[in-house]
């Protein structure tokens, strides 16, 4: 699959919140896009201002979390190394897979058409995805199952029965509007599912949905968890600003990706569509609810169209 123009910065970013800490900037503020008026040039300015920010404030906690591994948790750290040193020639092989089909778009070149080895090269690529979606996809139903055993502690009737009706839908097939989710958004703020308040079990669903370890003490876990999730609603904003009709399809694909959704087998019609929808959903959430977008990795992708299987 082809990978966003921002897939370099990416990397580097999803390498080191794989186990590291994001918390706050020099300001004391909660650390996102760059306050400097000099970056309000244009929204792309803007999403490239804030990814560069990023990418540096990730490379100096990145290196301050490996010492600490290397510190407290010896065995984990060579296991650790190894993982990132693969994840960083897979990402390496996806850009050759970004080059390889730029060509063929800008040749008008068919799959067919393509020399031997960068056929299988794209062909491995997309396998690479399938398998790890499917890894993740298998951490659907215990994320269901903890929504599920969270219900009775649920103070509002009311919303206690959406958040059943909205299980219930999901076990059967049936993909949620983005409308149903944010009617649960105080669900996700107060106990018991709040992201300070979630148990062990639902923090290593999670962290397997979104492809991260879940090998890690509960407070790691539960750190990481939300560093990701809020570095994903600060692109989501970003990504509003500029507005996903700006994007390219292989932007597009590899955003959804990013997001829970196995987009590579699915049209990118339908990938805009639902890039909207959680983009409807995260917009309009505070930080305070973002347990709600850390869940909608699972509820929003696990019945939608193609991936339905």
């Amino acid at each position: 699959m082809a990978l966003s123009r921002v897939s370099g910065a990416r990397a580097v970013l999803w390498s080191s919140l794989v186990t590291r800490r994001l918390q706050l900037g020099p300001s004391g503020m909660p650390w996102g896009a760059p306050r400097s008026s000099q970056l309000h040039l244009s929204p792309k300015a803007d999403v490239k201002s804030f990814i560069s920010y990023v990418v540096a404030k990730t490379k100096v906690l990145n290196g301050k979390y490996h010492r600490f591994l290397g510190r407290h948790f010896p065995r984990f750290y060579v296991l650790y190394t190894v993982f990132m040193k693969g994840l960083q020639m897979v990402w390496a092989d996806a850009k050759k897979a970004r080059r390889i089909k730029t060509n063929m778009w800008k040749h008008n070149v068919k799959f067919h058409q393509l020399p031997y080895r960068e056929m299988e090269h794209l062909r491995q690529q997309i396998d690479f995805l399938d398998v790890y979606h499917a890894l993740r996809k298998q951490s659907h139903p215990a994320v269901i199952g903890s929504l599920e055993k969270a219900i009775p502690h649920i103070s509002d009737g009311g919303l206690r029965w959406q958040l059943t009706d909205l299980c219930n839908k999901i076990q059967r097939g049936t993909h949620p509007a983005a409308q149903e989710l944010l009617a649960l958004r105080q669900c996700f703020c107060s106990h018991p599912l709040d992201m300070n308040q979630l148990q062990t079990p639902q923090m290593k669903a999670l962290s397997r949905a979104m492809l991260l370890t879940s090998y890690l003490p509960p407070p790691l876990l539960r750190r990481r968890l939300k560093s990701h999730t809020t570095v994903i609603h600060q692109l989501d904003k970003a990504l509003a600003k500029l507005g996903i009709g700006q994007l390219t399809a292989q932007e597009v694909k590899s955003a959804c990706y990013l997001r829970g959704l196995n987009s590579t087998h699915v049209a990118e019609d339908r990938c805009r569509m639902w890039l909207g929808e959680w983009l409807q959903i995260s917009c309009q959430l505070e930080e305070a609810e973002l347990s709600l977008l850390l869940h909608s990795v699972v509820l929003l992708s696990t019945n939608y169209l193609e991936t339905r299987h």
